[in-house]
């Protein structure tokens, strides 16, 4: 496969999806940002929905990756250290994709055939959490993080609390924020882990 057409489409798609949302991003018009044909870029990806987990894959932060091999390296590092670095990509993943993926939710036969789409074949944003999760059981089991922490409430936090870090940098900028960016993720962490106890 050539890569360079393949990062070409991928770097058109995030733009004209960035610019368009995906609900009104056509692979015609994808086509056209990139320079190629339709053929050319269905030689490359089969649908658009492809394209769509392409871009969020390859033109945003990588939180897949982090988070796939995050149970894998329960008992090593600061557990701190690291669930801060999670909150800090998520919220720029979220960041990124939410110009994207916003439009979506307004056409239900999109999100319906998008959700048979990652149904089909095990993706989507729950896996997200369920990693998170399972890498804070794994913490769990080596006496790092407390019994008592509920590990899929708190990766659903973690991670929520970075989607609507997101969407409040994206709508509203930085400056009327709080905690500001800067102490955000320790913050967040630490809620998650401690609970709201006093």
């Amino acid at each position: 496969m050539n890569e360079s057409t393949r990062d070409r489409i991928l770097d058109a798609a995030a733009d004209v999806m960035t610019r368009l949302g995906l609900a009104r991003a056509t692979t015609k018009e994808i086509a056209r940002a990139a320079g190629c044909s339709d053929a050319l870029l269905y030689k490359h990806f089969r649908e658009k929905e492809e394209i769509f987990l392409g871009v969020l894959k390859n033109r945003l932060p990588n939180l897949t990756a982090m988070l796939a091999t995050l149970p894998g390296k329960a008992g090593t590092g600061s557990v701190r250290e690291r669930l801060i670095e999670v909150v800090d990509l998520a919220v720029r993943f979220y960041e990124g994709g939410l110009a994207i993926g916003s439009s979506m939710l307004g056409d239900p036969e999109l999100v319906r055939r998008h959700r048979e789409w990652m149904v089909s074949r095990g993706v989507g944003p729950q896996v997200a959490n369920r990693w998170l999760a399972d890498y804070l059981r794994a913490e769990q089991k080596e006496g790092r993080v407390a019994a008592g922490v509920d590990a899929d409430a708190a990766a659903a936090l973690l991670l929520g609390a970075s989607y609507q870090r997101a969407f409040l940098l994206r709508l509203m900028g930085e400056e009327p924020l709080s905690p500001p960016p800067a102490e955000f993720a320790g913050s967040v962490v630490d809620a998650a882990l401690r609970g709201l106890d006093p």
